[in-house]
């Protein structure tokens, strides 16, 4: 058993095409796998299909995908399956956020998140785990976040679907373990991406986050690369139902 090689396996990255998504797809595709990517936007779709192609040299392909919608969803599933006959990893990394107090925020706004945050994890993983209970074999994870286990001011809905990632990583865990399926989750902290561009203009913020953390540095994507390797990997074959915090120690200090 080669540890943390991925090489003949099929990985699944949703928000594959950006942030946090797109350096899980790169790095799973650095250990091996082929990787299928969705997400809403082709363009991004297409150009980390071709990084991976380029630096990797490692299948790639992707579909447009709304990630909110069942029948997308299942559509989306049944392509991979027709193409690569197996799921091996299923990485659920769609996300998104609105920033606002309680009071102050829209319900549509409270439904878009948790229907992409959480409701899209469930979806997806409805589709694909009869895949791999029929394998035998699936590596889930999923990402959660700080805000899984503490609160941030203006982020109630955010910390309310990220808090749901993480139990439902757990129920999930429970429920398939005799399936072969491992179940386990990120939960990232600060890291600047396309979501978060806006909170990293505000100096200020971006101090008081470092002296938050005892590493005293912002994550950066790749530091997220070996956490989801290893999680995807044999490496991690006695570990599931577990949020693993890659917050450079935010989270126990």
């Amino acid at each position: 058993m080669k540890l943390f090689n991925l090489e003949g396996q099929t990985a699944v990255v949703t928000g594959g095409g950006r942030g946090l998504g797109k350096s899980i797809a790169l790095a799973l595709a650095q250990a091996g796998a082929d990787v299928v990517l969705a997400s809403r936007t082709e363009e991004e779709l297409q150009k980390v299909c071709n990084e991976i192609k380029e630096k990797y040299e490692r299948k790639a392909h992707y579909n447009t995908v709304d990630i909110q919608n069942k029948e997308s969803i299942n559509t989306f599933i049944d392509d991979v399956i027709e193409k690569e006959g197996k799921i091996d990893i299923l990485v659920n990394a769609a996300g998104t956020n609105a920033r606002d107090k309680l009071v102050n925020l829209e319900e549509k706004d409270w439904d878009l998140v948790m229907d992409v945050n959480l409701k899209s994890v469930y979806l997806v993983s409805k589709a694909v785990i009869p895949h791999m209970k029929r394998q035998k074999f699936g590596k889930i994870i999923n990402i959660a976040s700080l805000t899984s286990e503490i609160g941030f001011p203006n982020m109630p809905v955010y910390a309310a679907s990220k808090g749901g990632v993480s139990q439902l990583t757990k129920a999930m865990a429970v429920e398939y373990a005799e399936d072969g399926i491992y179940t386990n989750a990120i939960g990232p902290g600060y890291f600047k991406t396309e979501m978060t561009k806006v909170l990293f203009e505000d100096k200020e913020k971006v101090e008081w986050m470092k002296s938050r953390i005892p590493l005293k540095r912002i994550g950066e994507e790749e530091d997220l690369q070996g956490t989801a390797i290893f999680l995807a990997s044999s490496a991690s074959n006695y570990i599931t139902g577990q949020t693993i915090y890659v917050d450079g120690g935010w989270l126990i200090s």
